[in-house]
């Protein structure tokens, strides 16, 4: 081999650093990458949570949460409009009258009734009559107006028991509001049910079932629920059952998304990786950034309902139990119903 000369080897011994610097930035950049790739989705944070509100009698059947708190009928949650949770609660035999609300009228949106424990009975004005037992949904379209009742159903009224339930007030498109009234009955054995796998909190997926998710409306992971809608919505009943599980739930980064803490806790992980922590009957109203919810369950069996839409962006008028894009419509709705023109 011939001999280098001095000015080669000087030459050659300043490139060599450059040359290993240039090797391990190509390494670090292609490390980057495949860590990209395993969480290539942008995490949603928390835009702000809402504590558990107080308590009150809606008829005397339903000791509810007014979940939404002041957010309730807000652009914000659109086209979500009211929530109302149930905790669970010991009710005595009765030999009476079934507990609950008497007729009443609606126009303009749709509830979600979901009952947990206990049965609800329900009644219109359009010939509608069923009994909603635990895990079932009723999905009632109001439109143009219906009256209906909502009471214990009578054997739940004879055993007692423990009772647990919410609903949901879904906001209809201007174009829908005056649609013919509607009922869809979902009952349990209807509802799809997804396995949940983990996630860590590096956003690595694993194969260990670590829960479930009840997919009412809308899709998760390829699996449609069964509820129709008017404008897209999302409505998810999910349950993790291992404290510290983490879960990667994707979400369509263009709609509203609410997390209700229905039992346990949770710690919403955001991008930073910076969790806020969410207590039972709390809530987490969601960035609309990102098309993942990272979620830390903090105890043991916990239980979520995930839920938002695509927003409306129309006006919202809402008095009572009428929700209408302006205050005339308001008032036409109350001169209609006393003038006994719903449910027709």
């Amino acid at each position: 081999m011939p001999l280098r000369s001095s000015s080669t080897i000087i030459i050659y011994s300043l490139l060599l650093p450059i040359v290993q610097a240039l090797s391990t930035a190509a390494d670090t950049t292609s490390s980057n990458k495949n860590i990209m790739s395993t969480s290539s989705v942008a995490l949603r944070s928390v835009k702000q949570i809402l504590p558990a509100a107080p308590r009150h009698w809606v008829g005397d059947g339903f000791h509810v949460h007014p979940v939404f708190s002041n957010k309730a009928f807000t652009e914000e949650l659109s086209p979500l409009l009211m929530f109302d949770y149930a905790a669970p609660q010991q009710f005595k035999p009765n030999k009476g009258s079934p507990r609950g609300v008497g007729q009443h009228p609606h126009r303009g949106f749709e509830t979600v009734t979901i009952a947990f424990k206990g049965e609800v009975e329900h009644a219109d004005s359009v010939g509608n009559r069923d009994v909603i037992k635990p895990g079932d949904v009723q999905w009632m379209t109001a439109g143009r107006g219906i009256i209906h009742q909502e009471f214990h159903s009578n054997e739940f009224s004879k055993k007692g028991g423990e009772f647990e339930m919410c609903q949901l007030w879904i906001n209809l498109p201007k174009k829908n509001k005056m649609t013919k009234p509607h009922y869809q009955p979902i009952v349990d054995r209807k509802i799809p049910v997804v396995d949940l796998k983990g996630a860590s909190v590096d956003g690595e997926c694993s194969e260990e079932t670590v829960g479930e998710v009840r997919v009412i409306a809308g899709s998760f992971l390829g699996t449609k629920g069964p509820a129709t809608t008017f404008s897209p919505v999302e409505l998810w009943d999910a349950t993790i059952q291992k404290k510290g599980t983490v879960v990667d739930l994707p979400f369509p980064d263009d709609f509203n998304c609410i997390i209700f803490v229905r039992r346990g806790e949770i710690d919403v992980i955001s991008e930073s990786g910076d969790p806020k922590r969410v207590g039972a009957q709390g809530v987490a109203l969601m960035k609309r950034e990102g098309g993942s919810i990272r979620i830390q369950s903090a105890q043991k069996n916990t239980s979520l309902l995930i839920m938002g839409g695509l927003p409306l962006n129309e006006p919202i008028a809402a008095r009572g139990p009428f929700v209408m894009n302006t205050w005339d419509e308001i008032n036409k709705a109350n001169k209609d119903y006393m003038m006994g023109k719903f449910g027709k």
